[in-house]
């Protein structure tokens, strides 16, 4: 078996796994480089089932190179196979189609900022964790915080055929959270995302085959969105959440999204000169504080 990065770093120090969360927000953040640029040459189903195979592809080369377990039974597969479409093909299919119907993004990173609050509710309900107060004042905070964050790009107009299916992959990403944590918290990083990719991807594929046209313009835009989404997105950011789904509470996790568009409104300045507000600046030092409160 291979080893050395990136076939053993579920195995590195306990100090240097210690970035993993802050990493997984940073990469987690840039998914929005993909939407920008690849969604005006094509749809978004399309996209995502196209984004879809290719990881397939790519991790089974992987998972055979380097000999990794696969998944015991058949109950294993279905658990991850679950998971992995919720929480990638519910949950990107859901955020994709909204702002292809003219949901701001400011707007869908409200509509999902809730998901930390309706996770610490199903924690508790399903899987036994307890919530302290702190962390409920955290997850608060936190929300609060996100909402001054993308208050200044809340200004467009449009209908609630936009919203809902945000507010589905809403319900989606929390309940492919729970259900993670709960029917199969650890799997092999490389197996696993093959497990969970093969029904996404012929979800997606088949949803986008009945629904949308099928247009793709390979511009180099295009290459680079796709080529960004798969290797960043799906394999590194999507290993690392497998990572602390499998290392911490679902409060824990969930926790860290409120951090996303923060980080993503620091990215967009950076790259694109995107400007925000003071009343970000101050939704930002929230967010921070209220995560900080809320992880145990």
């Amino acid at each position: 078996m291979l080893h050395g990065w990136p076939f053993d770093w579920f195995y590195m120090p306990a100090r240097l796994s210690r970035i993993f969360p802050l990493l997984f927000v940073v990469l987690w953040s840039t998914g929005f480089i993909g939407a920008r640029l690849g969604l005006p040459h094509t749809e978004p189903l399309t996209f995502l089932f196209v984004r879809y195979v290719a990881v397939v592809v790519l991790m089974l080369a992987i998972a055979l190179a380097t000999r990794a377990p696969w998944p015991q039974g058949w109950r294993a597969w279905f658990h991850i196979g679950v998971a992995g479409l919720l929480l990638h093909g519910v949950y990107l299919g859901g955020v994709f189609i909204a702002i292809s119907l003219g949901l701001p993004a400011g707007v869908a990173a409200l509509v999902v900022g809730v998901q930390p609050l309706l996770t610490a509710i199903g924690a508790g309900w399903l899987l036994g964790e307890t919530v302290l107060r702190r962390q409920w004042l955290g997850l608060l905070l936190g929300l609060g915080g996100v909402a001054l964050v993308v208050a200044n790009k809340m200004g467009s107009v449009f209908g609630l055929h936009a919203i809902v299916p945000c507010v589905i992959a809403l319900l989606a990403i929390t309940a492919g959270t729970l259900y993670q944590k709960r029917f199969c918290p650890r799997f092999d990083w490389r197996s696993g995302a093959v497990a969970q990719f093969v029904p996404t991807a012929l979800a997606t594929g088949l949803c986008a085959a009945v629904f949308e046209t099928g247009r793709m313009d390979l511009t180099g835009e295009m290459v680079f969105a796709l080529v960004w989404l798969v290797l960043v997105l799906s394999v590194g950011a999507v290993s690392l959440l497998n990572w602390l789904i499998r290392q911490s509470s679902a409060v824990n996790i969930a926790s860290l999204f409120y951090l996303v568009p923060p980080c993503t409104a620091v990215v967009a300045w950076a790259l694109f000169g995107e400007s925000f507000s003071q009343l970000a600046l101050l939704g930002m030092a929230l967010v921070v504080g209220g995560v900080y409160l809320a992880r145990k």
